[in-house]
């Protein structure tokens, strides 16, 4: 059983609106399923899933694992990724500033855990993590990082940055033969996540 998240959106609702929406959906299906849950996003979904997953850790159906697909956790913006693909087509740095704002308002959320998952300091107890990423998008460094933060903490951590791939590519799924494999893999990631395995 698949739950999808109609989470609210900014500017009409600035952060932490998704944060809560998705917390609430962690709950209700807490409480409706008895089945392992297991967390997936893409972007900013994929933001959402790992802030999900740092606040429940220590709830009594924490997630059994989580797949991340491109996402923004908040990472080192002088190196990596941020400086390499900047001007990166599909997504830029200055497309990340300017939907920052409109998540927070303009407001300095800096260090905030619900935004930013890599600001934990706290890596220890979180689910097992499949991270994938596209090699042309400045948000590819933050799934290294946090695959390096999780294995530091003896989690279970995998990331695998897909060649030659763009922010969002799996909207060219259908079309585009690089997407379409990804996508297998993502496919195939989640079920095996889902079935308590861990297979990398």
């Amino acid at each position: 059983e698949v739950v999808s998240v109609d989470y609210r959106l900014a500017p009409e609702h600035l952060h932490p609106a998704g944060f809560d929406d998705a917390i609430s959906a962690f709950e209700w299906a807490a409480t409706t399923y008895k089945r392992p849950i297991l967390l997936c996003g893409d972007s900013a979904g994929g933001n959402l899933a790992a802030a999900v997953s740092h606040a429940t850790r220590g709830h009594a159906r924490r997630p059994i694992g989580q797949a991340l697909i491109y996402p923004g956790l908040g990472g080192d913006r002088s190196q990596g990724s941020y400086v390499t693909h900047a001007e990166a087509p599909m997504l830029t740095v200055r497309d990340l500033d300017f939907y920052m704002n409109t998540r927070t308002g303009g407001e300095d959320r800096t260090g905030d855990l619900t935004l930013s998952p890599l600001a934990d300091a706290d890596f220890a107890n979180l689910p097992p993590t499949v991270l994938i990423t596209a090699q042309c998008d400045p948000l590819s460094s933050d799934g290294e990082a946090y695959r390096d933060r999780l294995v530091a903490e003896e989690g279970h951590a995998y990331w695998f940055e897909e060649p030659g791939l763009v922010h969002g590519y799996l909207r060219g799924r259908h079309t585009v033969g690089r997407a379409r494999s990804s996508f297998t893999r993502i496919v195939d990631a989640v079920s095996a996540l889902g079935r308590g395995e861990w297979i990398w």
